[in-house]
């Protein structure tokens, strides 16, 4: 390369005439058209060598940037594990810490294998619009779940009904919420849905009420009935005596006189008191002769 070119004018920088030498450097298709295979080779060969060892750099860098990320997750882990009791909001932040944490890894990266600024801000861009355009409907699935956290509907480990579905909160993530059903099924709900619907939270009260309709026939005893009812709530070990169960004839059907029965109990004890008070109340009807009637129709034959 000509020395002239390098100072072309009196005073010019080293910056200035590396540029101008970048400049005036021939591309490879010049290269090809004039024949300079050899400059042409060791152009590649440079270029190879620098690619090398800026995907190098980059590799080392990322393997010691994760094992770092890793330090820093398990020491904030364990600080939320002594500071928050909610498991729903633990994972939350969790996640939101690791997605922070491998952001700025790979920009550090870019940052440091000699990426422009100019051309670091259009990348993150074009990206930001390429996923914002694929991922469009999570967004919102973010912003719920963001506010399931600010406003604490529920929390790990609540027994709730949401979107058709009922279940214990087992984590609210970056776009889904993860429920156990009773079946032990794993369900997965869009944040975005669950933060603008109703939502049931079972866990919330101590107690709850457990409410039975049984029918009988028409023609029943109705003192009998209510006091078989009762009877069968007040001898049983895990209804509340306060407040008092009740026992009322509430309707008159086509087919059978309805009768509720209501208690009251504590919320874990919810399903076995029903299931016990669904059987024993079989079981009193039965001896004491009081049919449990089924839908029925009567008809009366006309006579020429």
């Amino acid at each position: 390369m000509p020395n002239d070119i390098l100072f072309a004018q009196a005073g010019t920088s080293t910056t200035e005439s590396v540029a101008l030498i970048v400049e005036q450097s021939p591309t490879a298709a010049e290269l090809i058209k004039t024949g300079q295979f050899e400059e042409l080779l060791d152009h590649f060969l440079t270029g190879s060598i620098d690619l090398l060892g800026k995907v190098v750099i980059a590799l080392l860098i990322f393997y010691l940037g994760r094992w770092i990320i890793k330090q820093i997750v398990k020491v904030f882990k364990r600080m939320l594990n002594r500071r928050v009791d909610d498991i729903a909001l633990r994972s939350f932040l969790m996640n939101i810490v690791n997605i922070a944490l491998f952001a700025t890894l790979i920009i550090l990266i870019i940052n440091i294998v000699g990426t422009k600024p100019v051309s670091l801000v259009a990348l993150i861009g074009s990206i930001g619009l390429a996923v914002g355009l694929a991922v469009k409907d999570n967004l919102a699935n973010f912003a719920g779940g963001v506010m399931l956290l600010f406003n604490k509907p529920f929390r790990g480990g609540d027994y709730i009904e949401a979107q058709s579905v009922a279940g214990t909160v087992q984590s609210v993530g970056i776009l889904y919420t993860t429920l156990t059903t009773f079946d032990n099924k794993t369900v997965h709900i869009p944040n975005g849905p669950l933060s603008t619907g109703n939502i049931v939270n079972y866990s919330t009260q101590a107690t709850r009420r457990v409410d039975l309709t049984i029918s009988v026939d028409y023609g029943s005893d109705v003192e009998l009935v209510k006091r078989l009812l009762l009877d069968i709530a007040e001898k049983h070990p895990q209804v509340l005596k306060d407040p008092e169960p009740l026992s009322r004839m509430v309707k008159m059907n086509d087919s059978s006189i309805d009768f509720v029965l209501r208690v009251w109990t504590l919320a874990g004890d919810y399903w076995p008191v029903t299931f016990d008070l669904n059987e024993q109340t079989y079981e009193a009807l039965v001896s004491h002769g009081l049919n449990i009637p089924f839908p029925q129709m009567t008809i009366h034959m006309a006579k020429d």
